[in-house]
C-alpha cells in the first residue's frame, strides 16, 4: 500500500490580503499518489487568530519594531502549518484541487479550538523558539 501522507514541499509568504486583515501563506503539497503538487491557500486571522496565540504565549508583547515582525513572521507560519494539519485531518486536502483554508473565524469558528488546544500543548517549545529566534521572553497574563 501507497504511503499517502501530505507531505508540505514549499511555502511562500507571509502575504498582505488586499481588504482584509489576513496574513496569508501558499503551500505547495504533495501525496505520493499525486502526479504533482497542489497549492493551499492559508490565510490567518490577525486579531482572531495571531494576536490571540500571541497574547496566549507571552502576554503584552514589548519589543523594537524588528523583533515585532519577526514575532509575527514566526507565529504566523507555526499557525499556518497547523492549520494545514487540521485541514487535512478534516479530509479537506484529500482530493487535488486548489484549496483555500480560511480563517477559523465565523463558519469555520468550530476548528478554533483545535488552534487552541495546540497552542496549550506547544506553549513550552513556542516560548523557547520565540525566546532563541527573536529574542522575547514570555510574561503571560496572570490566570
Amino acid at each position: 500500500m501507497l504511503n499517502n501522507q501530505l507531505v508540505i514541499s514549499d511555502v511562500t509568504g507571509p502575504f498582505r490580503e488586499p481588504r482584509e486583515p489576513v496574513l496569508s501563506y501558499d503551500y505547495s503539497i504533495q501525496r505520493a499518489t499525486w502526479a504533482a503538487t497542489h497549492a493551499v491557500r492559508v490565510k490567518i486571522a490577525q486579531a482572531e487568530e495571531l494576536d490571540y496565540v500571541k497574547e496566549k504565549l507571552l502576554g503584552t508583547v514589548t519589543g523594537s519594531p524588528g523583533q515585532q515582525l519577526m514575532l509575527n513572521k514566526f507565529l504566523s507560519r507555526k499557525i499556518g502549518d497547523q492549520k494545514v494539519r487540521i485541514a487535512d485531518a478534516e479530509g479537506w486536502l484529500k482530493e487535488r484541487g486548489d484549496v483555500l483554508v480560511a480563517p477559523f473565524t465565523g463558519s469555520l469558528a468550530h476548528y478554533f479550538p483545535q488552534l487552541e488546544a495546540w497552542v496549550q500543548v506547544e506553549q513550552d517549545s513556542l516560548r523557547a523558539e520565540i525566546k532563541n529566534l527573536v529574542g522575547l521572553v514570555a510574561n503571560p497574563p496572570a490566570v
